[in-house]
């Protein structure tokens, strides 16, 4: 049974958000599927930010992470949601992605040359929701945010295939675009991708 292991990165811990439908759409397609699903609320985690060097190549892992981060070396896919924010995904969903990828966990780093990457042999997806067309996002400015955790964090821990969903003009989308792209997560949890 092929695990999903859920990061739900949006930083608001209501839970009413379009960031939290589409998790929850998805984990009804994948558990449909037989796959056994594993969830991360990133808003509901207490942990520090990293400050320096040492701290995340040395320091220790805060024990409120120690679970989430055994979610994402033990996962087969990796789903990530989060909303665009500034370009690029929320400071906390990035401070949670310093922690659990630290050197043994991602990362092998070698005295020479480049780093191997842990996490070969899984798959993931990111899921974007932003304000501005998708289209605009992709093509002016070249989807830099999501371009940079996908080729600098997902591919380089070894992960592939890496896929993206950008959902654009989330405010201004009516009830049946919002049931679409529902629809369309329950189908990609199902075939897991």
């Amino acid at each position: 049974m092929p695990r999903l292991t859920m990061i739900q990165g949006h930083p608001d811990p209501s839970g009413n958000r379009l960031c939290h439908a589409l998790a929850d759409a998805y984990a009804e397609g994948a558990a449909a599927g037989g796959h056994e699903v594993i969830r991360i609320e990133v808003a509901r985690l207490d942990f520090p930010i990293l400050r320096t060097r040492e701290e995340f190549e040395t320091g220790q892992l805060p024990e409120s992470l120690t679970d989430a981060q055994r979610a994402i070396v033990s996962a087969e896919h990796l789903l990530m949601i989060f909303p665009l924010w500034h370009g690029t995904m929320p400071a906390l969903l990035k401070a949670f992605i310093e922690q659990v990828m630290r050197p043994g966990i991602a990362l092998e780093y070698r005295k020479y040359g480049f780093p191997k990457g842990l996490l070969t042999g899984r798959s993931a997806r990111l899921v974007v929701t932003m304000g501005m067309p998708a289209l605009i996002y992709r093509w002016y400015f070249r989807a830099h945010g999501v371009r940079g955790l996908e080729r600098s964090v997902l591919r380089f821990a070894g992960m592939k295939p890496v896929r993206e969903t950008l959902l654009g003009m989330v405010d201004a989308a009516t009830t049946a675009k919002r049931g679409k792209w529902l629809d369309r997560m329950r189908d990609n949890g199902r075939r897991l991708i």
